[in-house]
């Protein structure tokens, strides 16, 4: 089947989140033909460039939510953009801004179904629905919003209904400025209405020919889809590993001093200072809200990653039958060799013993991550201070994949030295020796942790002491090495272990340092926890089971589509058997798959506004790369899929 791969912030591009989950997913359902629509959130990401495609990437769409708005595209009948310049067009823009305007600043209602208490006319959730879609129709027939969304007329329009009765508290207290940076957040976010990926036809490339859109978020990478389904029936697919609408309360919401206030992995674009005031906040926010509502009701399947972001699903408006979690698949091969190092524990055996490090060594406490606020390091500092006090030879690795995206990232791996250095002065143990500190800051790719494998082998037991997280990342791949684990309690850490290590609230340095020192001194525990984690995490989070899951789920969501048929005849009326059962099968498979003739002239005859293409008509087509969609600018010639632009075909 042709599947439509929407993504933000992601792959194709070389940096991101999920970049490796979607990498995997396309290589592992090589029967399938993918199309990748992707919004950049930054130069520095576009920069980067893409990662290598494999060869069942047909062509590929990308688009940024940065910068200037995009140049006019052209209008849906071919015509050049007129834009949102006459008395007419601006009524029904202001109609249409008006609509989602109320919706962002109307309060949700509580309970499962929002909205659903006023019955005397249309709901938040609808009004928010007509607005969208009524925005969509409009950027299709002229060319695009940007302009009309950064006017003046829409801040007027927002200020009006922040002003009406019943909005949102802090909608209230706006001020101009406020409104200026949310209509501009706002064109940001909208802007995948304005973009030419609806194209329909044979070899046009575009989503009007897909079979299904699955889209990586429920964020602006949904809208595309939502406008899909409309338009043409094509099944809509959302897996969220991470609720955008989480994210945003994350990333615009500062936590605690030593939380810090960044998003698990970054997944939330930075918040500007603009963006920080409470009116602001709370408008996009309730934007954020509106849209998951909205992309979770016309879904017709939700994959979270874990219960956790299916909790806030639900909060959202997802239905539960719906909704299917899929763990996230991970790469258990650079664990392997580590994994099944095992080594007898002799009985009685003492403090030191850590199986698979060969032999007796140095009881070692192992952190490995993202050095950010949220990961709250500063509690384990202080939690192995007092383990330092129980067990004297005990030591800590800090080892770091990389600075976070907070603003003070930097500032706050210095004072995690500062404070290492006071609280465990070096010490030596004679007068000849040259003192050093039991806590060491590494960083993968170095001399003393050249891969994740090798920095895990040379832990005792892994640590995590996150006040903030979505799916543990770090302890699955140390349950992959089958090391035992002492996490706190929080995002979707318990539903991870399953049982197979100790969990501790978070914020509680004491805590964390007696279940580390109940594993460091009973080494028969941490063998049974270590292997019981290891055959947990390769029949739960693994990419095999991953790859499988969705190719399951792909074949069922074709199974159940009600799109339009393939063929009709002279009066439009259905054509059975007009389509042969081989034409099922991969393009590249069955690319010489035709009609009869008798049907060329049928197949060939006007179709009525908004019935697909016929899927037999699509033609092999060479993969394409496409720049920015509103300047419809396609790299010249066809480049071979994965060749970067710029770069000469291989062959």
């Amino acid at each position: 089947m042709r599947v439509a791969l929407l993504t933000e912030g992601g792959y194709p591009f070389a940096r991101g989140e999920s970049v490796l989950w979607c990498d995997r997913l396309v290589r592992g359902l090589g029967g399938h033909e993918f199309e990748l629509y992707a919004l950049s959130r930054s130069p520095r990401q576009e920069q980067a460039g893409w990662c290598d495609l494999p060869q069942n990437v047909r062509h590929v769409r990308t688009a940024p939510l940065w910068g200037e708005p995009p140049v006019h595209v052209p209008c849906a009948d071919g015509t050049a953009a007129r834009g949102i310049t006459g008395r007419r067009e601006r009524r029904r823009f202001a109609e249409c801004f008006a609509e989602l305007a109320a919706a962002i600043c109307t309060p949700a209602a509580d309970g499962d179904e929002p909205d659903r208490a006023d019955r005397t006319g249309p709901t938040a959730a609808e009004r928010f629905a007509a607005g969208l879609h009524g925005l969509a129709d409009l950027a299709r027939d002229h060319g695009g919003l940007p302009d009309a969304i950064r006017s003046e007329l829409a801040v007027r329009v927002l200020e009006s209904a922040c002003r009406a009765p019943g909005a949102l508290r802090a909608a209230h207290a706006a001020q101009v400025s406020d409104l200026l940076a949310v209509v501009d957040r706002l064109e940001r976010a909208l802007r995948p209405l304005s973009l030419d990926w609806l194209d329909e036809g044979p070899g046009s490339a575009g989503l009007g020919d897909a079979d299904l859109c699955h889209a990586v978020g429920g964020g602006p990478a949904a809208l595309a889809g939502l406008l899909a389904t409309r338009a043409y029936g094509t099944p809509l697919l959302i897996t969220e590993y991470g609720v955008r609408l989480r994210e945003h309360y994350l990333a615009s919401t500062p936590l605690p001093a030593q939380a810090g206030g960044v998003g698990p992995g970054g997944a939330a674009p930075g918040v500007r200072p603009a963006d920080a005031r409470q009116p602001v906040r709370a408008l996009l926010a309730s934007f954020q809200g509106r849209l998951a509502h909205e992309a979770y009701a016309r879904a017709q399947l939700i994959t979270p990653g874990n219960t956790h972001a299916r909790r806030w699903q639900e909060r959202c408006g997802a239905r539960r039958e719906r909704l299917r979690t899929v763990y996230p698949g991970m790469d258990a091969e650079p664990f392997t060799e580590v994994g099944e190092a095992v080594m007898d524990v002799p009985a009685g055996g003492s403090d030191g013993d850590t199986p698979g490090c060969g032999g007796r060594s140095r009881p070692t406490l192992l952190w490995v991550g993202r050095v950010e606020p949220a990961k709250d390091l500063v509690a384990l500092l202080h939690a192995f201070s007092e383990v330092r006090h129980a067990l004297p030879g005990a030591r800590l690795r800090i080892v770091s994949t990389g600075l976070g995206t907070a603003p003070d990232a930097a500032a706050y791996a210095a004072h995690l030295r500062a404070l290492a250095a006071h609280l465990f002065p070096d010490e030596a143990a004679d007068t000849r020796s040259v003192g050093e500190n039991p806590v060491v800051f590494e960083e993968i790719g170095g001399p003393a942790a050249p891969t994740l494998a090798d920095a895990y082998a040379g832990g005792t037991v892994a640590v995590l002491s996150s006040v903030v997280e979505g799916f543990p990342v770090s302890l699955v791949e140390a349950m992959f090495c089958a090391r035992a684990t002492v996490s706190t309690d929080v995002g979707a850490v318990c539903e991870v272990i399953g049982g197979t290590g100790l969990v501790v609230p978070p914020r509680n340095p004491r805590a964390l340092a007696d279940a580390c020192l109940a594993l460091l001194r009973d080494p028969a525990r941490r063998t049974r926890l270590g292997a019981a984690a290891r055959a947990r995490a390769l029949e739960l989070f693994t990419v095999e089971q991953n790859v499988e899951a969705f190719r399951g789920i792909y074949l069922e969501l074709m199974s159940r589509s009600t799109r339009a048929p393939a063929a009709l005849d002279v009066d439009g009326a259905p054509v059975p058997f007009a389509q042969p059962a081989e034409s099922h099968v991969p393009g590249r498979w069955a690319s010489t798959a035709r009609p009869p003739a008798a049907l060329a002239s049928a197949t060939a005859s006007p179709r009525p506004a908004g019935l697909r293409s016929p899927a037999h008509a699509r033609a092999a087509q060479p993969a394409t790369v496409h720049g920015p969609s509103w300047a419809r600018h396609a790299a010249s010639g066809t480049p071979a899929v994965g060749v970067r632009p710029g770069q000469e075909d291989p062959a």
